[in-house]
């Protein structure tokens, strides 16, 4: 398969970028996306030219970092799947495939199709700590009753690999459904309950530091996170959010 790809190229996070043409050949269906820029990373430097720097870790789905946005669409055209997870029979023969780094403000570009995602971290950070009681003897993991659907909602929720391709998604780079998510996973359980006041208060007070935008309602992030994770954990977060305001 021939394929001509269009990729972001920027030296610095403080240099101008600009999209440069690369050709293609050779390229297998079978190929992930992530092989497939191997293949011409592997090209430019038997060319002596600089390859293009891009972002992974896991190559399995699990850590997020391959995070690319592809013909517009963050982790390209499949559905509940990252930028490794996505195979090159998705295209066809001939195709022009532009590929770029996530855009948002709080998504600084370091080179190329890499950029910092410390933000999501910070947010994270800011949630704080779960109050665990080690005096004495331990107590049992399964000493609290927990229902079942809110077991299973928490861990839906912990799915979440902080891709930011829900930020990619929103016009107005809103990270509601990542911050919500992390929320969430602690909100329907009640180990989570004792911070649960201060938690939604410094997590979204530390996401607007950022600079992510506001909730547009149109959806886009669900439907491009690879875990699927729910809008209704942003209605949660929302009512967390006024909940503990108004205990304030």
């Amino acid at each position: 398969m021939k394929l001509n790809l269009k990729i972001w190229r920027q030296a610095d996070a403080t240099s101008k970028g600009s999209i440069q043409t690369y050709p293609i050949d050779g390229v297998e269906g079978d190929m992930s996306f992530l092989e497939m820029l191997d293949v011409l990373n592997e090209d430019l430097i038997n060319k002596g030219d600089e390859p293009v720097v891009f972002d992974h870790d896991c190559r399995e789905g699990i850590c997020g970092s391959c995070s690319l946005q592809i013909n517009g669409e963050p982790h390209g055209p499949d559905r509940l799947v990252t930028t490794c997870q996505l195979h090159m029979r998705k295209f066809n023969d001939g195709d022009t495939i532009t590929i770029e780094p996530f855009r948002a403000k709080a998504f600084p570009v370091v080179k190329d199709l890499m950029i910092d995602r410390s933000s999501f971290d910070r947010i994270q950070q800011a949630g704080g700590y779960v109050s665990v009681n080690t005096s004495g003897n331990t107590i049992d993991a399964n000493a609290i009753p927990i229902e079942k659907e809110n077991a299973d909602d928490a861990f839906y929720a912990a799915t979440c690999i902080g891709c930011g391709a829900c930020v990619a998604a929103c016009k107005n780079a809103s990270a509601m459904l990542f911050t919500s998510a992390k929320v969430s996973q602690y909100a329907l359980l009640p180990q989570g309950q004792v911070e649960a006041t201060t938690r939604v208060l410094n997590m979204v007070e530390q996401m607007d530091k950022e600079g992510f935008g506001n909730c547009t309602n149109t959806g886009a992030c669900e439907v491009e996170c690879p875990k699927g994770i729910s809008l209704e954990n942003i209605a949660r977060m929302n009512r967390e959010y006024l909940s503990a305001s108004l205990k304030g």
